[in-house]
């Protein structure tokens, strides 16, 4: 018995040893995309750049929020080089709570001015627009505004990821600093009494439109293309421009190099790579089907694009940077029980 215990424990001294052995990464990414998609491009970047990369994601219930909330709390003994984000109002949080470093890529200028920062802190690249998905075998209209959700006709027959993390989160953010705040909350609870159903997020909501147990639900571009190309009778539309706080609102990845930034010219490297033509391409061909915002990005047939497809509803991400921590309280004080 002693010789086995022997064993194990040389075994174990082997690995720790086979660990510290290891060589140290060139770039560590924390990134909130979904693993699936992202680490398809850090892989590529890795073959182009020979440079190894440590990636770590989030995960599907604590999209973004959970990310952002480790940055915060490493902020004293940075361990990341560059936040990847899926969505832009919590890396400007991220800015303002001065954890963000200037850097200006080759491409900056070709991404549009409302999706970057004035002070080259983060770039917006690889979109997702908010669509409705619905089930093209029933004879039932889906909502065509934002409003229309809550309307007995709808509310009933759909829902909507809780707007706690990621997506939902901003988009109810920018609710609340088109209409104000009390509008926002009073959606809310209206929505509770309309019979609207909650999701844990987008791509749950998706699941229930796909399996028919939704009519139709608000979710993003990359969980719609999925549930289509999966074959199940579906398709999307774009909400009418009808007031404020209507319309189609774009919701940018970004992507900035982190302050204290142990390996700054690895992260350097990796954001112009990564805020390219050809890398929104891949994106967008991917199956999440990412809308490029510079020009010169090819995207199949099929991906919706800004002032061809759908108009851009006009956002002022600051504000929605600057309120969202205090919404997101508000809502899960209404929604959590």
């Amino acid at each position: 018995m002693a010789s086995i215990g022997s064993a194990v424990l040389r075994s174990g001294i082997l690995a720790l040893s086979l660990a510290a052995c290891a060589p140290a990464p060139d770039l560590v990414v924390y990134c909130s995309l979904d693993q699936e998609f992202a680490e398809v491009l850090i892989a590529a970047f890795e073959r182009e750049s020979g440079l190894r990369v440590n990636a770590q994601f989030d995960v599907e219930r604590n999209k973004t929020v959970g990310m952002v909330q480790r940055l915060i709390a490493e902020r004293a003994h940075p361990r990341a080089d560059v936040f990847w984000n899926n969505e832009i109002a919590q890396t400007i949080r991220l800015k303002n709570l001065g954890l963000t470093s200037a850097f200006s890529p080759p491409t900056a200028a070709a991404i549009p001015a409302e999706f970057r920062d004035a002070e080259s802190h983060w770039h917006g690249f690889a979109a997702r627009a908010r669509v409705i998905l619905y089930r093209t075998d029933r004879n039932q209209p889906a909502p065509t505004t934002f409003d229309q959700m809550l309307e007995p006709a709808f509310a009933e027959r759909g829902g909507l990821a809780k707007p706690l993390t990621g997506t939902t989160l901003t988009h109810f953010t920018v609710l609340g600093t088109m209409r104000g705040r009390d509008a926002a909350l009073d959606w809310i609870r209206r929505a509770e009494s309309a019979g609207l159903r909650w999701g844990s997020g987008n791509a749950d909501v998706m699941r229930n439109v796909a399996r028919g147990d939704f009519d139709w639900c608000m979710t993003d571009t990359d969980d719609a293309a999925k549930a289509i190309q999966d074959g199940h009778p579906v398709a999307i539309h774009y909400l009418q421009q009808e007031g404020p706080g209507s319309g189609t609102l774009l919701i940018p990845n970004t992507v900035c190099v982190l302050e204290g930034a142990p390996h700054r010219a690895a992260a350097e490297r990796f954001v112009s790579w990564l805020l390219r033509p050809e890398t929104e391409a891949m994106l967008a061909a991917a199956s999440s089907r990412q809308i490029p915002l510079l020009a010169g990005a090819e995207a199949p047939a099929g991906v919706g694009i800004p002032g061809r497809d759908f108009t851009t509803l006009k956002v002022d991400w600051n504000a929605v940077a600057a309120a969202l921590e205090t919404r997101e309280q508000e809502f899960r004080a209404l929604l959590v029980q």
